[in-house]
C-alpha cells in the first residue's frame, strides 16, 4: 500500500468544484477504481490542502502530517503552493520570494525523510480580470509574480532532482475558460484537465 500526500492551498483542496471535488479527489477515485478492478497496487491518496494556506503553514505541519501518514511501502509527496504566498495584502507580500524558496526547501528536507518521490506543483495563471486587482479578500495578485514564483519552483526541482508538474503552461492559453468566476481557482473543466495531466503520474505507482 502506497500513500500519496497532497500538500497545498485551496486549489489542492478543490475549492469551487461542486461537481468533482477538485483534481486530487478525481485522482483518489481513479486510484480506487483501478485497484477495485484488481490489477494494481493499492494507492491511498490524502488531500491535505487547506484554503488560504501559505508555505509558512506547510513548514509548520509537514513534519506532523508525514509522521502520521507514513506508509512502510512508500510515499509520494506533492507540494502545491504559491498562489497565496505571492499575494499582496495591505501593501505587504504574504511570503516574499526569498522566504518562499526557504520554506519550500525546508519542506523538501522534511519530505525526503519519508520519500524520494516528490513533485512540485506549479502555480496557475490568474484571469485577466483579477490580475493586479484587489479582490474582496483584500489580496492583490499578478501574473508577473506567478512567473517569478514558478521559476523558483522549477529551479528547486532541477537542483534537487525532483519532478515539476507544469499546470501553468497547460492553463495559459485557455485560462479564461478553465478558471472559475473568481479568476483564481479552476472550474470543473480546469480541475478535470489537471487530473488528466496527473493521472499518468499516479499510474506508474499503480503498476506492480
Amino acid at each position: 500500500m502506497i500513500y500519496g500526500l497532497f500538500f497545498g492551498d485551496s486549489i489542492t483542496y478543490g475549492e469551487y468544484d461542486g461537481v468533482f471535488g477538485g483534481w486530487v479527489d478525481i485522482l483518489k477515485r481513479y486510484a480506487l477504481q483501478r485497484y477495485n478492478e484488481g490489477r494494481t497496487n493499492e494507492l491511498i491518496l490524502f488531500n491535505l490542502g487547506i484554503g488560504g494556506e501559505t508555505t509558512e503553514g506547510l513548514v509548520k505541519r509537514i513534519p506532523h502530517e508525514m509522521a502520521a501518514r507514513n506508509s512502510a511501502e512508500g510515499n509520494i509527496i506533492f507540494i502545491g503552493y504559491g498562489a497565496n504566498d505571492l499575494a499582496m495584502k495591505n501593501g505587504t507580500q504574504m511570503v516574499n520570494p526569498e522566504h518562499f524558496k526557504t520554506n519550500i526547501l525546508t519542506a523538501i528536507h522534511e519530505a525526503k525523510k519519508y520519500s524520494q518521490d516528490i513533485y512540485l506543483v506549479s502555480i496557475l495563471p490568474f484571469s485577466k480580470k483579477v490580475d493586479g486587482v484587489v479582490v474582496t479578500s483584500g489580496k492583490l495578485r499578478t501574473n508577473d509574480e506567478v512567473i517569478i514564483y514558478n521559476q523558483i519552483l522549477k529551479d528547486i526541482a532541477i537542483e534537487n532532482s525532483l519532478n515539476y508538474i507544469d499546470f501553468y503552461s497547460a492553463f495559459l492559453q485557455d485560462k479564461e475558460v478553465l478558471l472559475s468566476t473568481d479568476g483564481v481557482h479552476p472550474n470543473e473543466k480546469g480541475y478535470g484537465m489537471m487530473a488528466e495531466i496527473a493521472i499518468p503520474i499516479i499510474e506508474k505507482y499503480l503498476e506492480f
